[in-house]
């Protein structure tokens, strides 16, 4: 019999005194996979997956998670949840040892704590420090911590690197990567585009609401114009490859050297450039931030998700 996806999310829609936040959410993840879900602040991530852990509940839609509908279950679905939420509020008068053992006794208290150490030492987390002298960073990590602290099949993390200096955000992109490799499968959210190309398979793109965008990470990255910069051995008249298919001239300097832009496959290009004495050529990729802010620069936003 074929295993349920992770997640599975039809036609969710979620109003907040008539404005539509979620505007029917389609959503479908495997089963260990790492699957981003991109979008700026407002743009409906956090409800969605306050959603998924029946948190706050939709307007209307399905939602399966780990097979098990969390309107129905809600324990079932947390119990195998590794939750990080966007705004974690810790008791400032605890060390992060008692919180942590706090969040593990919730759980039956099970769990090893020789992992919860070697979690703080990569973090660089003091354990035996006070919240309350705590910098966002450091409250981010207890967060993060707390939500690996069981090993769960299911993580889901909004916003797991904010507030992190960048070392520790690539340790906790490690981390990611560490679960998935253990079985689990991890839905994050953010709008921090670098971290997502670095990890994830998958991502959506979310925007008012509305998912706009579903794809490999890779397939994002080849449907997008490149950047392309020519030198030649002398001075030629090469405007004729402007004329190449999906091609735009962007800038040129004394016939030497043309900066051009490239949209779809580069074989034309190559042999148009076959004719000219071409000394160098180098290629720039755009990132998945680049590629992301072109759907938003699209079309002005006309309401605000949450």
């Amino acid at each position: 019999m074929k295993q349920p996806n992770a997640i599975s999310t039809t036609s969710l829609t979620k109003a907040y005194s008539g404005v539509q936040a979620l505007r029917g959410i389609d959503l479908e993840v495997m089963h260990g996979e790492i699957f981003g879900f991109l979008g700026p602040n407002g743009a409906g991530k956090t409800t969605t997956i306050r959603c998924l852990l029946d948190l706050i509940r939709p307007t209307d839609g399905t939602i399966r998670v780990l097979g098990i509908d969390p309107q129905r279950d809600p324990v079932a679905v947390r119990a195998r949840t590794g939750y990080l939420p966007g705004e974690l509020r810790l008791d400032d008068n605890l060390t992060a040892e008692q919180a942590l053992r706090f969040f593990a006794g919730l759980r039956g208290g099970g769990d090893d704590w020789a992992y919860v150490t070697r979690l703080a030492q990569r973090l660089d987390l003091d354990l035996k420090r006070q919240v309350k002298n705590f910098s966002k960073g450091n409250k981010q990590k207890v967060g993060v911590i707390q939500a690996l602290i069981h090993r769960p099949d299911l993580l889901l993390l909004d916003e797991p690197t904010s507030g992190l200096d960048p070392l520790v955000q690539q340790e906790v992109l490690g981390l990611i990567s560490e679960a998935r490799t253990d079985g689990a499968t991890v839905f994050f959210s953010s709008h921090v585009l670098s971290e997502v190309q670095a990890v994830a398979e998958r991502v959506a793109i979310i925007r008012q609401g509305q998912i706009i965008e579903v794809a490999e990470n890779a397939s994002l990255l080849r449907r997008a114009v490149r950047r392309v910069k020519v030198q030649f051995g002398r001075a030629v008249d090469a405007s004729e490859l402007a004329l190449v298919q999906g091609v735009t001239l962007l800038g040129s300097t004394d016939g030497t050297s043309m900066i051009l832009q490239v949209e779809g496959e580069m074989d034309a290009l190559i042999k148009a450039l076959a004719a000219f004495p071409v000394s160098d050529f180098e290629t720039e990729r755009p990132s998945l931030e680049e590629i992301f802010l072109a759907y938003y620069e699209s079309a002005p936003v006309e309401e605000h998700a949450l």
